[in-house]
């Protein structure tokens, strides 16, 4: 994915939103700036950034926010760059997975809510967990398949984001998967699994990396729909 269709991708999902001061906030906070250093670079006062993010200004032109975008990708590009060479490395393998990016941070009791799932580990962090998508995964062909180096590859924009595996049986593998893998996800959830068919392995791995670790039957049909939602 090219560099400037970076851009316009970001500046279209902003336009395009029905809240887009929620999606300017979702990006501003993807790239780990603060108001005050997005202020200081565009010479704006943090309060005009609070009132777009906030929605008290009238919906942003595509000026305003070719601007936005523009000063991410700088500072981003001040601090190294990193952030961008991994969204441009983050262009999903459909093969092995289907990414879902939230047009504004979810908290993990709502996702939860969602998609109908029970907590095996961390229920009680789940409102202070904050999702922006949730990538679904054949848990085989990620497992088996999918080249380490392009594991990054899964968590899209930002590694604050549910991994849902299908097509596990017990939950090992994927939790052994995450265990290793160099990225760690906010929360994952298996697929097609009631809370006492969970292994033991991987709830003591979920305990062991702090992550959030649920259960759900809900269809992945059914899931994609509801998760479309926000």
């Amino acid at each position: 994915m090219a560099f400037e269709q970076l851009k316009v991708k970001i500046a279209g999902e902003i336009a395009m939103s029905t809240d887009p001061g929620s999606a300017m906030k979702k990006w501003r906070e993807v790239f780990s700036v603060n108001q005050s250093e997005l202020s200081e670079f565009l010479q704006i006062t943090p309060s005009t950034i609070s009132d777009y993010e906030g929605n008290r200004r009238k919906s942003p032109g595509i000026g305003v926010i070719k601007r936005f975008v523009d000063a991410l990708f700088d500072i981003d590009l001040k601090k190294g760059g990193e952030l961008i060479k991994r969204l441009k490395e983050a262009e999903p393998e459909q093969k092995f997975f289907d990414a879902i990016d939230f047009s504004k941070s979810l908290d993990a009791k709502k996702f939860a809510e969602a998609i109908e799932a029970t907590a095996v580990y961390g229920k009680e962090r789940l409102d202070e967990t904050q999702l922006f998508g949730c990538t679904i995964l054949d848990s085989v062909k990620v497992i088996l398949e999918l080249p380490y180096e392009s594991f990054v590859k899964i968590y899209s924009s930002t590694s604050q984001r549910a991994l849902l595996f299908t097509g596990t049986s017990t939950g090992r593998s994927p939790m052994v998967a995450v265990r290793i893998a160099p990225i760690k996800p906010a929360l994952v959830v298996l697929h097609e699994l009631d809370p006492s068919g969970v292994d033991k392995l991987a709830v003591k791995i979920a305990e062991s990396e702090g992550i959030p670790l649920l259960v759900t039957k809900l269809t992945t049909k059914d899931i994609m729909k509801k998760l479309s939602a926000y």
